[in-house]
């Protein structure tokens, strides 16, 4: 079963970005310009086919400490990731 990244578990402000979606060559701009657009204490719920770690290096060199990382499902083929933008 795969994962439904437009479902949220809870009220907070947090919005699905599903990668699966957008093209490959596409994908790190749209990524960085949708967290670019988020305020303080907003989350984006990141699907995607495969663990991006190229990608979270790229964030972690681009927003450091502002974009906390923590990974909802590691499961193989179904990678859930949640990006809040801390204070």
């Amino acid at each position: 079963m795969t994962h439904d990244c437009s479902q949220t578990v809870s009220t907070e402000a947090i919005y699905p970005f599903d990668a699966r979606g957008v093209a490959k060559r596409f994908r790190h701009a749209a990524i960085f310009g949708a967290l670019d657009a988020l305020q303080v204490g907003e989350t984006m719920r990141f699907c995607n086919d495969h663990d991006p770690i190229p990608l979270l290096m790229q964030i972690g060199s681009r927003f450091g400490p502002r974009v906390e990382i923590s990974y909802v499902q590691r499961i193989p083929g179904e990678i859930v990731i949640d990006f809040l933008i801390a204070a």
